[in-house]
Order: C-alpha cells, then structure tokens, then sequence
C-alpha cells in the first residue's frame, strides 16, 4: 500500500507468459485440467440461441446491418470445435456488432473519402469515420481473441484453418461488389 493509501503494484490483467493451449499441454506429456461439463437436464433446447432482434436492426442507411450473419457464423464456428457451451452468447453478440459497425463505417470511408469539412471553419479535416473505424477494429479484435482464446485452451485437436476473423475483410469486400 502507498503512502497514500492506494493499492498500487501487484499483478496486473493480462501481464505475464500467455497459458499454453491445451492441445500443446497434451502434446508435451503435461497433465492438463479439462473440465468435463455436467449432463445437463432433459431441456428443450435450439441448435443456435435466437438471433436478437437488434442484430436485426434495420438501419436508418438503409444499408444492410450484417450482425446477425456475423453471429449465425461464429456461432458455427464455435460448434464445429465443440465449444458452443463455454463461450458466452453475449461475447458473440458484442463481437458480431462491432464487425458489422467497422464494415459500416469503411463502406462509409469509400463512399464520402478520407477528409470531411470541419463544421465551423470549413477547413479540410480527418474523416470521423476513419476513428470510429479503427476503434471498431480494435474493439472486434479483442472481443475476438477473448473468443478464440476460449476455443485454443479447451479444443484437445490443433487448429488449423479460416476462422471467422479471417473472413471479416472478405465480407467487406462483397458489400462492395458492382460499385466500382
């Protein structure tokens, strides 16, 4: 404790050596912790939960708000590993808003450019899209390493292959098709 009675030091989130997957614990002979999930109850169930209605959203653009493809995705994805159960359908949800927003505001950076009119001045100015789209960037690709950081330390098998976060730009790139 410092002087000012503020806790400060100590471990921080995130510091320190990244676990290893369970495949590589596996694969070196080390015991790993695998938690084996209870039978659940003899509940009805959906093979995927319901897309939630502002996934859906129709846009005041008119655009096409590609969130609900972008769940119905990564949700497949996640049940073709066998980790459906251990993601929290929430993350997904936040993940699949934040792509459709970042390939919104760059459909936005194509169509108006990479300068925008300052309100007052007039002067020539950085496009606001061009921040709201990095940090749409940045915020799907932590929501995405959270994801897949579930599926690498309880997948036994090594992946290998596309996974929804490698297709994010080809996705961009087919709203764009015919525009040009």
């Amino acid at each position: 404790m410092a002087k000012d009675g503020t806790n400060r030091g100590g471990a921080r989130v995130g510091a320190g050596r990244k676990p290893k997957s369970l495949h590589d614990k596996l694969s070196d002979g080390q015991e790993a912790k695998v938690i084996d999930l209870p039978e659940p109850a003899n509940l009805e169930g959906h093979v995927m939960p319901p897309v939630k209605k502002y996934l859906k959203a129709e846009q005041k653009s008119g655009l096409e708000f590609d969130a609900a493809d972008i769940f119905k995705e990564t949700w497949q994805w996640l049940v073709d590993r066998g980790c459906e159960r251990l993601v929290n359908t929430q993350l997904i949800e936040q993940y699949a808003v934040s792509v459709s927003r970042w390939i919104q505001c760059e459909e936005c950076i194509s169509k108006f450019g990479f300068l925008a009119r300052h309100p007052t001045t007039g002067n020539a100015i950085a496009s606001p899209y061009v921040g709201m789209s990095r940090d749409y960037m940045k915020q799907s690709s932590q929501l995405w390493f959270q994801i897949f950081q579930v599926v690498k330390e309880n997948n036994a098998a090594a992946y290998q292959g596309t996974t929804p976060q490698d297709d994010v730009m080809e996705r961009l790139l087919r709203t764009r098709k015919g525009k040009y």
